[in-house]
């Protein structure tokens, strides 16, 4: 039998709320001594729950506080938890070989969240830029069963080998993105997705390669409603 971890299956299910609530602003999850993840919890958050969270991936060699400032003012808005992990390698490993020690991390994280916060399973994202949004595809189609919306903010590719579950979708990519070109991959992805009949919300934007606050905003909305 093989490891479904190696097939991106994530083993992960809530654990016993046995820790205490973390103070407001960033924190670090102390599950790796380098290149840790972060979540940031915002102020007036009733810990009590159920929670939504916001699983945020970087792109390529970048790291939780490249992302965060793009989702920090709405979960202060709009109180929810933001999940920032960091790639163990400069990108994410299933875009250098495969599914392996961050998806390890990825578990662990999530299991440090649901042990201080009870998470509303309705509202748990996978999002991501980049080669982060080429991860939140790839490991949330993959564990739909955990993730209820995707969200890919220019991303590349996706490296599915099994589907769970049927989570929300949401992908956005710009016309002139200089690095990943549209018809490859936002529009690829997109279409691929819809054929398979998954719920897509997909956005074309004039722009490039880059986080646009405003479509941010509209996933947020798409994430919360």
């Amino acid at each position: 039998m093989f490891d479904p971890s190696l097939f991106g299956r994530l083993s992960f299910t809530p654990a016993e709320l046995a820790k205490d609530p973390l103070p407001p602003g960033r924190n670090r999850l102390g599950i790796a001594d380098e290149r840790d993840s972060v979540l940031f919890v915002p102020t007036g958050l009733d810990a009590l729950g159920p929670v939504p969270l916001f699983v945020m991936f970087h792109g390529a060699g970048g790291f939780p506080e490249k992302v965060l400032p793009f989702i920090e003012e709405h979960a202060e808005r709009d109180k929810f938890l933001i999940l920032a992990p960091h790639s163990m390698y400069p990108t994410w490993d299933i875009v250098v070989g495969g599914s392996g020690p961050d998806l390890d991390r990825l578990h662990r994280a999530l299991i440090e969240v649901t042990s201080r916060y009870r998470i509303d399973r309705d509202h748990l994202a996978f999002a991501g830029f980049s080669d982060g949004a080429s991860y939140a595809l790839s490991i949330g189609i993959t564990n739909g069963d955990i993730a209820s919306h995707v969200i890919a903010f220019s991303g590349g590719f996706m490296s599915i080998f099994t589907q769970e579950g049927a989570p929300k979708v949401f992908i956005a990519h710009g016309l002139n993105d200089e690095q990943l070109p549209i018809e490859t991959s936002g529009r690829a992805n997109a279409t691929k997705l819809k054929a398979a009949g998954y719920d897509v919300q997909y956005i074309e934007f004039n722009g490039l390669h880059a986080i646009q606050p405003v479509i941010v905003g509209m996933a947020i909305q798409f994430f919360l409603k």
